[in-house]
């Protein structure tokens, strides 16, 4: 399922013999530190994430957005291609207006769609 993994941009090193080694842009599977008892089954809107590797790839995706899902889409694989970049984020500009909903950029590689009633905060939280 495509929600059951967090793509990982850093490495993870083990000492020699104790494992393979990670490789960046690997998917780490993290649902083992969920409570078993506790399903997103009830819940009223998921975070889906989706891998747009061209233009068409778009209308796959963006249903998720119209049936009150958060979207977060990486568009690595077609950020070489200014024009389907382009188009990508145009759809989705539209998608978001479409339902009234928020889209925000997240570093070079992910755009946050949501339906109504979420907003993306664009200042990051400094600890310091």
């Amino acid at each position: 399922m495509i929600g059951d993994f967090i793509k990982k941009k850093t490495h993870f090193k083990k000492k020699k013999g104790q494992g393979p080694e990670l490789e960046s842009e690997e998917y780490v599977d993290l649902t083992h530190l969920a409570d078993e008892e506790e399903g997103f089954s009830e819940a009223d809107t998921l975070i889906k994430i989706a891998e747009i590797h061209r233009f068409e790839d778009v209308r796959d995706v963006t249903e998720e957005v119209y049936d009150g899902n958060i979207l977060l889409v990486d568009t690595e694989a077609i950020a070489g291609n200014e024009d389907a970049l382009e188009r990508v984020q145009s759809e989705l500009k539209a998608v978001a207006s479409d339902v009234s909903g928020d889209i925000a950029g997240i570093g070079n590689d992910f755009l946050a769609v949501t339906p109504e009633g979420i907003a993306i905060d664009r200042e990051k939280i400094k600890p310091f």
